[in-house]
């Protein structure tokens, strides 16, 4: 717990840096979704043994670093389906080469996690392209509710937990862990939620915008369900690897698929209820 707590001290800082230089600038979000994609997929693909396929490897990690950046600018979106599809092509001509040692099933899965690790991540980065005046609360949040929740359940099982959650894919997870984590990311959406508003109050002298709590409060609760999905995912797929933790770059944490697999599915949801109820309200 030790070394949990210390890369947690050193690393938030740095989280808070990087948020707020992302809220200066997209590109630097983008820059930094780009580089945490390429990580998280080379962990994957290492923790499954698929390195071992060097063409393969090197043609993954080149359209992970590539997909975050058609999907952040708006001028290079339009090729994103094309560079996909090119992809796949090539992912295939790759097999067909060395087919006496792909399967398909491997094939499948490098492709899976090659789009959809770098879609997740990157959706910090639209944030900051869409609503850059409010993009570093945005992230913020989204970060903090995958976040909250994981820390609050890990605590309160530490300390409490009795009834296991989920013991043949994550022994330590409990239930009373889970609602640890529902309780804490309720109240600290509340808290971010209020102390947003009282932040523009103090720095300008006047409230120029109201933060709907409601709808904080309920994507609260859904993105402790979906970080714990991802967490589980993640789990299961380490289980199966026969490995602890993706990779160790993060002391007491694993590495940076370890630590941002309740992302995965909380920020894409976040990012779309922004797109349907917008949750920060100018006023005139």
């Amino acid at each position: 717990m030790a070394k949990r707590i210390l890369t947690a001290a050193i690393g938030v800082p740095v989280a808070l840096l990087i948020i707020y230089l992302g809220g200066l600038s997209p590109h630097v979000m983008a820059a930094v979704t780009d580089i945490l994609s390429v990580m998280a997929v080379f962990e994957v693909i290492s923790a499954a043994k698929y390195t071992k396929y060097r063409s393969i490897t090197v043609l993954s990690l080149l359209f992970s670093a590539l997909l975050p950046l058609f999907f952040c600018y708006g001028d290079l979106r339009q090729y994103a389906i094309p560079v996909s599809f090119l992809f796949l092509i090539m992912l295939f001509a790759c097999t067909l080469m060395r087919h006496k040692e792909i399967k398909f099933e491997e094939l499948g899965f490098i492709a899976f996690i090659s789009i959809c690790v770098p879609f997740s991540i990157s959706t910090l980065a639209f944030f900051c392209f869409q609503w850059q005046e409010h993009c570093i609360f945005l992230v913020a949040y989204t970060l903090m509710m995958a976040w909250i929740a994981d820390g609050g359940a890990y605590f309160v099982g530490t300390f409490l937990g009795k009834h296991k959650l989920c013991p043949e894919i994550s022994p330590k997870k409990t239930w009373e862990g889970f609602f640890g984590g529902l309780i804490t990311s309720v109240i600290s959406a509340i808290m971010i939620g209020y102390g947003y508003e009282l932040w523009d109050q103090l720095s300008t002298g006047e409230q120029h915008f109201a933060v709907n709590i409601p709808i904080l409060v309920a994507s609260a609760v859904v993105s402790t369900f979906l970080g714990l999905l991802g967490d589980l995912i993640a789990s299961l797929l380490k289980r199966q690897c026969g490995v602890k933790d993706f990779s160790e770059i993060l002391p007491g944490h694993g590495g940076v698929m370890d630590r941002f697999d309740s992302v995965l599915f909380v920020a894409p949801f976040i990012y779309l209820l922004c797109k349907a109820f917008f949750p920060i309200v100018e006023l005139v």
